[in-house]
C-alpha cells in the first residue's frame, strides 16, 4: 500500500477523532454500554498511550535499530495501572491529538527511510515497517468503529424512539 496514503489517512483519522470527541459532556465520556466495555475516556487514554509507546515508538525503532528488542507493553493492564477513569477527558484528547500531529509530521519527514527493515519478534516472527504502518491505520479504524458503536449504543439507551427507521444496526 502507498505510504503517502497511509500517512494521510492517519492525519484524516486525527480529524475524525477531533470531530467525534470534542465537546462531549462528561457523562458521555464515561458512559459504557456494559461494565466490561470501554467508554470514550478509556479509548482516548488508550489511543494516547498507543500513539507514543506502541505504534510510533515501534515503527521508529524498526526503522532505526531493527535488531534492538522492543519494550513490552500491556494496553489492557494500562487501563487500571494508569488510572484511565481518573483522567480528564478533554485534556487527554488534546494530548492525543498533539501526539498524532507529531506522528504525522515525523512520518512525512521520512524521505529516505529504510522501509524494508523488519523487527524479528520472538513470538510472531518478522514485523516489517509496512506491517506496522498499515496496522496503525487499522488500529485507528478499529477504535473509530468502537466509538461509532458507543455513540449508537448511547443514543439507543437514552431514547424511547425506535431507531429501526435509520436501518438495521
Amino acid at each position: 500500500m502507498d505510504r503517502t496514503y497511509l500517512v494521510d489517512q492517519l492525519a484524516r483519522n486525527g480529524d475524525v477523532y477531533r470531530a467525534m470527541l470534542t465537546d462531549l459532556p462528561k457523562e458521555r465520556t464515561q458512559w459504557k454500554p456494559a461494565p466490561e466495555k470501554w467508554c470514550a475516556l478509556e479509548i482516548v487514554c488508550h489511543l494516547f498511550d498507543e500513539e507514543r509507546e506502541d505504534l510510533r515508538y515501534r515503527l521508529r525503532s524498526t526503522l532505526e535499530t531493527p535488531e534492538q528488542p522492543w519494550p513490552t507493553i500491556d494496553p489492557q493492564a494500562w487501563v487500571g495501572e494508569r488510572r484511565y477513569m481518573t483522567q480528564e477527558f478533554h485534556s487527554k484528547l488534546h494530548d492525543f491529538l498533539n501526539e498524532r500531529a507529531t506522528s504525522v509530521a515525523w512520518l512525512r519527514s521520512l524521505d529516505h527511510a529504510p522501509w524494508d527493515n523488519a523487527y524479528l519478534h520472538p513470538k510472531v516472527g518478522p514485523v516489517s515497517c509496512e506491517l506496522l504502518l498499515t496496522n496503525w491505520v487499522a488500529h485507528d479504524f478499529h477504535h473509530i468503529r468502537q466509538l461509532i458503536n458507543l455513540n449508537y449504543g448511547y443514543l439507543k439507551a437514552h431514547t424511547t424512539v425506535p431507531l429501526d427507521y435509520a436501518g438495521t444496526w
